[in-house]
């Protein structure tokens, strides 16, 4: 196995943006976590992605492409029959009630427990990063995040999660925060935003006041979030939060919060009414972070390169963000 830095576990998947009027639809390849880790190679950190993939020709390509970005592969879990896939007209959001999952029988989702040997895969990296996608899956997936996670947490590696919820894909009778608070303990950076923390993480969401819907109010519910979320985990030390408002189909306001040592940091607040694509936006902001704590940048480093990395996203058409880090370094 080639030497990463970086591993990103998680489903691999296909998108299908249909365009009906030409009777078309631009395929790409995707996923949560296969997004952090094209991103990651691309501002030149060693990553390598695992999922599960079946044996045959489409699968092989679709590694390829990842290749061809510097991701490495060689970690890759073989079988199954299928690689799963999604629909979504251009240009709309992942939480947008027109997207379409088609990942029943998936490869990645048959995994069973107790059959992969997670501490020779993970070698000798440094950060493990995984999303709450996966335990969303089935019971035998949140059992298996917990498998890796606790050899990751032997091996000494730094762990960092993204809090998405998807409403569409926890269907197994288990609502979030009944799975996720056991397997967030083991999180030493926890990215997401203020609702969907109370969604997963039962924390607590000050309704009353964010009616306002004030950046202020917002801000201070951050702070208030992250603190309760490194003293529910006591291993958790940084916690980031993104907030994102849109008011039309290519409008987006956007800014982060890095809390770290009982201090938040927060970054420029940017504004377009250009969006060309929003998938894959919070998968750059989760990658500039792990990207700038790999590097060494410090704390306000490190939510001003996370929140640009996400926000240039916006301009890119496809689920990888393909940006120069010179031209995200421009941006802040």
């Amino acid at each position: 196995m080639k030497p990463v830095k970086v591993i990103s576990f998680g489903e691999i998947l296909l998108r299908l943006s249909p365009e009906w009027n030409n009777h078309s639809a631009a395929l790409y390849v995707g996923g949560a976590e296969a997004n952090v880790a094209a991103a990651l190679a691309r501002w030149g950190t060693p990553v390598a992605y695992i999922s599960k993939a079946p044996d045959n020709g489409l699968a092989t390509q679709v590694l390829e492409q990842l290749e061809a970005l510097g991701i490495s592969t060689d970690r890759m879990l073989k079988g199954g029959d299928r690689i799963g896939i999604y629909y979504l007209e251009q240009g709309t959001d992942l939480k947008n009630a027109g997207v379409v999952y088609d990942r029943k029988y998936s490869s990645f989702s048959q995994l069973q427990p107790g059959t992969v040997d997670w501490d020779s895969l993970l070698g000798d990296a440094e950060w493990f990063h995984w999303s709450a996608l996966t335990p969303a899956l089935n019971e035998d997936t949140a059992i298996i995040c917990k498998e890796v996670l606790e050899a990751a947490s032997r091996k000494g590696l730094k762990i960092s999660t993204d809090l998405n919820y998807r409403s569409k894909l926890w269907q197994y009778g288990k609502q979030p925060f009944a799975v996720m608070p056991e397997l967030v303990q083991y999180c030493d950076v926890v990215m997401g935003n203020i609702w969907a923390a109370h969604q997963m993480l039962d924390t607590s969401l000050n309704t009353v006041a964010l009616e306002t819907a004030t950046k202020e109010t917002y801000l201070a519910e951050a702070a208030a979030v992250s603190k309760e979320i490194t003293e529910k985990f006591p291993r958790c030390k940084q916690v980031a939060f993104t907030f994102r408002f849109s008011n039309a189909f290519t409008h987006n306001l956007y800014y982060a919060t890095w809390y770290e040592g009982g201090a938040m940091k927060v970054s420029k607040q940017y504004e377009t009414n250009e969006v060309v694509d929003r998938v894959g936006s919070g998968d750059s902001f989760m990658a500039g972070l792990i990207h700038a704590q790999v590097s060494g940048m410090d704390a306000q480093q490190t939510i001003s390169f996370a929140a640009a990395a996400a926000w240039s996203k916006l301009f890119l058409k496809g689920d990888f963000n393909l940006t120069d880090k010179a031209d995200i370094l421009k941006l802040i």
